[in-house]
């Protein structure tokens, strides 16, 4: 079962970066933002559709489980902080190179998307023991 989770979760965790990327480059190219602000809009373009995608179709959750909602937001704050922060981080230890930014992004993303898979396994869609549901 894990493995078909992971699989899916790949799938959905894939759009939900490509939604963060696109959000993240356009506004840094429209310089309306910040870089960190724009990282900052960018992975919480993503966040809506990762609940919904990750609930259902990820961990099998049809209906909406009572806590889940402010489960998945503590948990998508904390992961945002961490994306923000591991962003900066590369991007000022990476200044020197010309794909610092490309380089920043996929790190924050996958320390992110690993943070969010444990979160989301093991606290927001965790399984409900059947003596529970009745």
């Amino acid at each position: 079962m894990i493995k078909r989770e992971l699989g899916v979760f790949l799938t959905v965790g894939s759009l939900t970066v490509l939604f963060d990327f696109l959000t993240y480059r356009g506004l840094v190219w429209t310089g309306w933002f910040s870089v960190d602000i724009a990282k900052a809009l960018g992975f919480l373009t993503g966040t809506l559709f990762a609940y919904f995608a990750n609930r259902i179709w990820t961990f099998g959750h049809l209906e909406h489980a009572p806590g889940s909602v402010w489960r998945f937001a503590l948990l998508y704050t904390i992961t945002l902080s961490a994306n923000v922060l591991v962003n900066a981080g590369c991007l000022a230890l990476f200044s020197a190179i010309s794909i610092a930014i490309q380089a920043a992004f996929l790190i924050a993303t996958g320390v992110s998307a690993a943070l969010n898979f444990l979160g989301m396994k093991l606290f927001v869609f965790k399984a409900i023991p059947l003596s529970e549901k009745s």
